[in-house]
């Protein structure tokens, strides 16, 4: 059987957190899809909380850390990706942003996007179109017809609002499922192999 990997990127900030959750939801589906179209996937999760820190000293350095640099490869490695974000005053969280800064731009190019987000009202659900979509699309990604947004009465509400999130869920992963399906597998690269030394920059080469 052939074998991809997922790179799944959560910026919940509380523990345990809604977007975790839909992450996790958005992953077990692929998962499952894959298997359905004879490819096995293994998972890696970055939990974006985790490296707060790492984050603003690379903003503010350049450079990350052993820590961030391997959540970084992770992600660049991936097959494919899910990417799933609280939204803040109708956006995507700055935590958010700033991981996907420090990405280099030319570095997602082609990867398949699963695109997600949380939030406490359905109100802020258009936020994966004009936010998410246009971020995704500079990246140069493939992002998914099918965006998954879950505000908190989907969250074991049961009836047809919970109904409605599963339907989302498992069409939003079938969509990636076809993408990945179809990409030879990703052969693992570092992202700062080709990057100059620091001491050739102070030389000013």
């Amino acid at each position: 059987m052939a074998t991809r990997t997922i790179a799944v990127v959560s910026a919940g900030l509380s523990v345990p957190s809604s977007t975790r959750l839909l992450a996790d939801r958005l992953s077990a589906a692929t998962v499952a899809a894959l298997r359905e179209r004879g490819v096995d996937a293994t998972v890696e999760v970055v939990e974006l909380r985790e490296h707060a820190r790492d984050l603003a000293n690379n903003l503010v350095t350049g450079f990350p850390n052993a820590d961030l640099r391997a959540a970084l490869s992770t992600v660049v490695g991936a097959d494919g990706l899910i990417a799933v974000t609280p939204i803040f005053s109708a956006s995507y969280s700055g935590l958010f942003k700033t991981f996907f800064d420090v990405v280099d731009k030319d570095a997602l190019s082609g990867k398949p996007v699963l695109l997600g987000a949380t939030a406490g009202t359905a109100r802020h659900s258009l936020a994966l179109e004009h936010a998410l979509r246009p971020l995704f699309a500079y990246l140069r990604t493939i992002v998914v017809p099918t965006a998954v947004f879950a505000a908190a009465q989907d969250w074991g509400a049961g009836g047809a609002t919970d109904r409605d999130l599963v339907r989302r869920i498992e069409r939003a992963a079938g969509e990636l499922a076809d993408l990945v399906a179809r990409r030879p597998a990703a052969v693992a690269a570092d992202p700062f192999a080709t990057a100059t030394p620091f001491e050739a920059l102070l030389r000013g080469a």
